[in-house]
């Protein structure tokens, strides 16, 4: 009896463990889940105390919550999905500043480690490092007037993997290192970020034609980022560096290697900067790409993809991360009309407010809203449209626009390609792959060369590289250039017979009205502009033959 007592225990153990686990797991990618919503932290509010709370999955009435009249819970599992049977949270205490007492401490240092730190402190310093769980170690200050120090903890958030790095202006990583959690070797190890003082307010940048009268753009599209370091796909050729391939750490080495080689005045991230697969929290795939433009000062925006937010945020909630970031240009757009990040960006001219050039930026969704009679990917809407031809004739209309001394270009840039893509059209590049794009065509293109844009750029179809060329059926005249990115990102599909990694150039010439364009490949003749063609000249599209 006692035996048969002990089996039914350990299945009715074993049945609540499966429920809970694929709840948990259910539960971590719903668009509401609270892996989809960020850390809120206020102005004038100051951290008195942190601590890691942990609980096991096998037990569904375990929230894993501290009281929370006093603590406050940062929305990440430590464990991420390498913890099936455990949970963990950090959980900080917090006041308004106006609120201290006299015994309230506030943090004024924090450290991750077996030891006390003040072990390996050459002075004595009046405040005690204090021990709390996953090896964390605070220094903590009594008196009232530490908390208008600079140096006092104002804001808490985790980050994960050995490649984590952050961004945010006023934030660091605390060192030396990852949670001490019982995570497994295979898993992404959690880190603690800190925020010292207020929030920083940041200026946007103003995007300017050179004194030389040029502008580069770097476009970099489907880098395919991944919590943690990433697997690499397809890499080429297959035994560079011994056919050792980590996908993030190689991704961003070559971005970095063109951007310092390129010097572009601003990059245009063209979706898929996350891989919704591979990214538990896309929070910290997303900054590897900004840490890289924020270390050189580089403007930039960014529209998404069809894989950015299968991760742990939502398109808005990444948007909201990207308005944030310091020299970030990109923009949520108006809530009235469908999609996330349907913006423009005005280049100024080098003196004065005249605009020179308008990039247009348009979400194009991610997959079929009605799959049983348009298979694949989603289209552009019509109030998206709508807007864009709004936008486009009320900025001709300006005064901004209408008293540029020189020829006003107009650029477009999506992710999923127009169905005009596929036609038959002379190129210049790889055509790899077939065109994924939407099996709806609502005529974006058409309402491209109605409003006077001269190039459109997109994604996607990594192995795809090519511009195409498209003239009015009547005059023969060129009206538009139809192109492609190249993948760059190691974490998505290369494939199609040693395809190389790419990016791709523009350089605006404001003198001329004039857009070239060329690719930089990640292996092998690296230092070659591949396919280097003029498109437009005197604000007119040229055809392939006389670029």
């Amino acid at each position: 009896m006692q035996v048969r007592t002990g089996i039914q225990l350990g299945v009715l153990t074993f049945i609540v463990f499966l429920l809970v686990f694929f709840l948990d797991n259910r539960y971590r990618v719903l668009p509401q889940s609270v892996h989809n919503r960020l850390p809120l932290h206020h102005e004038g509010l100051v951290i008195t105390d942190i601590t890691v709370n942990t609980c096991s999955s096998l037990n569904p009435l375990s929230s894993c919550k501290l009281d929370q009249d006093k603590w406050h819970r940062v929305e990440k599992n430590l464990y991420l999905k390498s913890g099936y049977f455990s949970k963990a949270y950090v959980h900080i205490k917090r006041k308004r500043e106006e609120e201290l007492t006299d015994d309230d401490k506030v943090i004024l240092d924090v450290k991750i480690g077996k030891l006390d730190p003040a072990i390996g402190e050459k002075s004595q310093a009046a405040e005690k490092w204090e021990s709390r769980p996953s090896g964390i170690w605070l220094k903590r200050s009594a008196k009232r007037h530490a908390s208008d120090s600079k140096r006092v903890i104002t804001a808490v958030d985790v980050l994960f993997g050995t490649d984590a790095v952050e961004p945010r202006a006023g934030w660091e990583l605390v060192k030396p290192g990852a949670l001490l959690l019982d995570t497994g070797s295979h898993a992404r190890e959690a880190r603690l970020s800190i925020r010292r003082g207020p929030p920083h307010k940041l200026e946007k940048p103003v995007p300017r034609i050179r004194k030389d009268g040029k502008f580069k753009i770097v476009q970099v599209s489907d880098l395919h980022l991944s919590t943690g370091e990433g697997v690499c796909r397809d890499p080429e050729p297959k035994n560079h560096n011994g056919g050792h391939c980590e996908a993030d750490p190689r991704t961003l080495e070559f971005v970095e290697r063109v951007l310092d080689e390129e010097k572009p005045d601003m990059v245009v991230l063209s979706g898929d900067q996350v891989n919704g697969e591979t990214a538990p929290d896309a929070q910290s795939a997303m900054f590897k790409i900004i840490q890289v433009l924020a270390e050189r000062h580089i403007p930039w925006a960014a529209i998404f993809g069809n894989h950015d937010d299968e991760g742990s945020l939502s398109r808005l909630n990444q948007m909201s991360l990207y308005e944030s970031l310091p020299f970030s240009l990109s923009e949520a757009g108006a809530n009235t009309i469908d999609g996330v990040g349907n913006y423009y960006v005005e280049v100024l001219a080098h003196s004065g407010k005249h605009s020179a050039l308008t990039l247009y930026l348009l979400d194009t969704h991610g997959y079929s809203p009605d799959e049983a009679h348009f298979k694949g990917y989603d289209w552009l809407k019509p109030n998206q449209i709508n807007w864009f031809k709004a936008a486009a004739q009320g900025l001709k209309e300006s005064q901004s626009h209408q008293h540029y001394t020189h020829i006003h270009l107009d650029m477009a840039f999506i992710h999923i390609p127009l169905p005009e893509y596929a036609l038959d059209l002379p190129i210049v590049g790889n055509r790899l792959e077939g065109v994924t794009a939407p099996g709806f065509n609502s005529h974006f293109k058409d309402a491209l060369v109605e409003e006077g844009v001269k190039v459109v750029s997109c994604g996607h179809d990594h192995a795809n590289d090519y511009c195409a060329f498209s003239k009015d059926v009547k005059t023969g005249e060129g009206e538009l250039w139809m192109c492609y990115a190249g993948g760059s990102g190691f974490g998505g599909y290369g494939g199609y017979g040693g395809y190389h990694r790419r990016l791709r150039v523009f350089e605006i010439d404001s003198n001329q009205g004039r857009i070239s364009t060329w690719k930089r490949l990640e292996y092998g003749d690296v230092a070659k502009r591949l396919d280097e063609q003029v498109i437009v000249d005197s604000g007119k599209v040229v055809s392939p033959q006389s670029a």
